[in-house]
């Protein structure tokens, strides 16, 4: 969309850049340094303990602490973020990321700073927030809605819930992806060849439907082994139920948590099925990096999957249902619809996920939040 005049945009509620942990921080990643090549200034709140770089792909890096408690940490590192931003960066506009950080809009409208909050999800019902974190997320979601100058969804769905519940309309804006083609040079590192392997890549909680997958894949026919990879740093009792599902079945391999991005590519392009279990959030990264590496998708049936599939995709809504995709797949019957699913993946994050349309629709917003400013 071309250089503009002076903007400062600050990002902040995240663990910040470089992206090493998950969806939200490639995202501030992505867009972060696409807004500094267009000309804006862009300063990223991190916590990262140990980090000490000050500057990333153009991006101004500011690293605070936070209180290492999963309840507190997220709430207590964007309240040390929104007290320096509002004191030493006097951002022109504040992308604010996790609808738990709602209770920080009040003190960024007050310094009249313009705000538009992330959603992510519905948080309140994953099993991690059962509770009072529960409770505290659907006041947060609510809180989120009401006092966010504007209001980001990353999947239409999202935004229906959102328009439905609480009347107010968000500005979709997705996640992007690559297509890539990595090659499979690395897979003898895990002793894994193309195509020979089923793949799960996520976080071990319940609304990700782990155990199901394994439970449905230890019963069924398949002879190729299930890689599971993924860890759960506060949901130890569930790690422990997948495990046992598994019964020690040498098909099933955990890997625990895989943090070499070459590697990780590789593993989604080369499998024969990605099996997608999450189930509450909107487009999920995860999937779209999957897709975008040419992995035939087995996804949880929900809208928010079939939304960023365009129904491109294998359903299964119980542990049943994906015990007869695998049997399926182990006959042979599906080898011709598995390389169709392949390439409609790709194109799907062709047509409707790419960073740079992403960051095109972050731009118009964040134009739209300074001229609401400069009318102030």
């Amino acid at each position: 969309m071309g250089t503009v005049s002076h903007v400062k945009v600050t990002l902040m509620g995240t663990r910040g850049v470089p992206a090493l942990y998950g969806g939200f921080e490639t995202a501030v990643e992505e867009i972060g340094r696409r807004l500094v090549a267009r000309g804006y200034e862009v300063t990223v709140y991190c916590r990262n303990p140990g980090q000490h770089i000050t500057s990333y792909e153009g991006m101004h890096l500011v690293n605070v602490p936070a209180l290492r408690h999963r309840m507190t940490e997220t709430l207590s590192h964007t309240a040390l973020s929104t007290a320096h931003a509002i004191v030493a960066d006097r951002p022109d506009v504040v992308l604010l990321l996790n609808a738990g950080n709602a209770p920080l809009l009040k003190p960024l409208a007050l310094a009249g700073i313009p705000t538009a909050i992330h959603l992510d999800g519905l948080e309140s019902k994953r099993e991690k927030w059962r509770g009072a974190g529960a409770k505290y997320y659907r006041w947060a979601e609510r809180a989120a809605v009401k006092w966010g100058t504007e209001v980001i969804a990353d999947a239409q769905a999202i935004a229906d819930h959102v328009r439905a519940q609480y009347g107010r309309d968000c500005v979709v804006i997705p996640y992007g992806a690559e297509v890539i083609e990595p090659g499979s040079d690395r897979l003898p590192e895990l002793g894994l060849e193309s195509r020979a392997y089923h793949l799960i890549v996520a976080r071990f909680e319940p609304e990700n439907h782990v155990l199901d997958a394994v439970h449905a894949y230890r019963v069924s026919a398949q002879t190729q082994p299930l890689v599971v990879v993924g860890s759960a740093p506060y949901s130890d009792w569930y790690v422990e139920k997948v495990h046992a599902a598994a019964k020690a079945d040498p098909r099933i391999r955990f890997t625990g948590g895989i943090y070499d991005q070459a590697l990780l590519d590789q593993l989604y392009a080369n499998a024969t099925t990605y099996i997608h279990g999450h189930s509450v959030g909107g487009t999920n990264p995860s999937l779209l990096r999957a897709m975008g590496a040419g992995a035939a998708v087995l996804a949880y049936d929900v809208e928010f999957n079939r939304e960023v599939t365009a129904g491109a995709a294998y359903f299964w809504a119980d542990a049943d249902a994906l015990e007869d995709l695998f049997n399926a797949i182990a006959s042979g019957s599906e080898t011709a619809r598995l390389d169709e699913l392949r390439a409609l993946g790709r194109q799907r994050v062709l047509d409707a996920y790419q960073w740079d349309a992403v960051t095109d629709d972050y731009e118009k917003l964040i134009r739209r939040l300074d001229a609401q400013r400069r009318r102030r």
